[in-house]
């Protein structure tokens, strides 16, 4: 049996609380007129949005994500000095190619930061996501091994997502 959603006067305390915030430090103020805007506004405008949020999975394991975070600032430096000394050597030694990345994940939250770490990976950006999310698209700059590649991705970045958002 489905119950009723409640009405909350503050459907995402946070966001409403950085709103008021942010609309004073951007007015410089706080003159009572900018007090009253700055709560009307973070009052409001969750109300408003708060009906265009999916529902997502939350971080379940907050030591995997630093751990994760710390991977990949590892892999964009190593890949940084790659991709440099790719760009250096003659351009006939390029390979570029697009690879399809098949998903595990299947919620929106996980694949986006899948995506984006893909695409902060110097050589690798994200292209698109297939529209029944299971295919991610990857132009690669120098691609030597498509399976090797696709295997990377997903042991290194895609394994550690699910175990963090536990899906």
């Amino acid at each position: 049996m489905k119950t009723k959603p409640r009405f909350r006067l503050l459907p995402m305390p946070v966001h409403s609380l950085l709103l008021f915030i942010v609309w004073l430090l951007l007015n410089n103020t706080v003159a009572p007129g900018h007090l009253v805007l700055a709560a009307f506004l973070a009052i409001g405008i969750p109300l408003l949005t708060a009906g265009m949020q999916d529902p997502q999975p939350s971080f379940r394991k907050p030591l995997l994500t630093i751990r994760y975070t710390l991977i990949v600032i590892g892999d964009i430096i190593v890949a940084n000095f790659e991709v440099a000394l790719l760009v250096v050597g003659p351009s006939k030694r390029l390979n570029p190619a697009f690879i399809a990345v098949p998903l595990n994940i299947q919620h929106e939250l996980p694949i986006t930061i899948l995506a984006s770490t893909v695409s902060l990976t110097p050589g690798t950006v994200s292209a698109e996501i297939s529209d029944d999310k299971k295919w991610l698209y990857v132009h690669v700059l120098h691609l030597t091994n498509k399976e090797a590649l696709i295997t990377l991705i997903k042991q290194r970045y895609e394994r550690p997502l699910m175990e963090i958002f536990e899906c």
